[in-house]
């Protein structure tokens, strides 16, 4: 099993080195250390482990990448339907990692995807008590961010439907109808 290389850390420091060099105009997940992650919360708790975990996924052999994003999975969206205030934030690293082509789950983030802009679960809860929209901490605010996160980005199914893979075709077209996108 490989773990993160040691270039790969959490600021992203890999891909400034690689523009210094010319040798990539952009290096997957270099926007990681932009956001604020030790002031975020998943479902652990504070969101800081999120960054090492889209590492892995990017960097990992197979078990690695898929044990990573069983993690992920459960911190930003879990049981399939429970979205935190990380998950809208790492939803563009997410579209970013489906994308890549030496990523070996893509399939699997795929779903995560349509998972994450399926949910209700807060706005259902929030439709019985109004009362939760009240609360500082929001998380019907949450699950709609994160939906919209999904939303903002799907553009890149333009290129996924491209794919010859066919588990990464059908979640693609999975994807496309939980976003109201008619697949090609």
């Amino acid at each position: 099993m490989h773990s993160v290389p040691p270039q790969q850390p959490r600021t992203g420091q890999r891909g400034h080195e690689l523009a210094r060099t010319g040798a990539a105009s952009s290096t997957p997940l270099t926007a990681m250390g932009r956001i604020s992650w030790s002031e975020m919360r998943d479902s652990t708790g504070c969101a800081t482990a999120i960054p090492l975990l889209l590492s892995s996924v990017a960097w990992g052999d197979a078990e690695t990448a898929a044990t990573a994003l069983k993690e992920l999975r459960e911190r930003v969206c879990q049981y399939g339907f429970v979205v935190e205030q990380a998950t809208a934030a790492t939803v563009p690293f997410l579209w970013e990692l489906a994308q890549l082509p030496q990523v070996t789950c893509r399939a699997s983030i795929l779903q995560l995807l349509k998972n994450i802009a399926d949910t209700r679960q807060w706005e259902s809860i929030a439709d019985a008590y109004p009362k939760l929209l009240n609360h500082r901490e929001n998380p019907a605010v949450w699950e709609r961010a994160a939906r919209e996160a999904v939303h903002a980005h799907q553009d890149a199914l333009d290129v996924l439907e491209s794919e010859d893979d066919t588990e990464i075709a059908h979640a693609t077209t999975e994807l496309a109808r939980t976003l109201g996108r008619q697949p090609c």
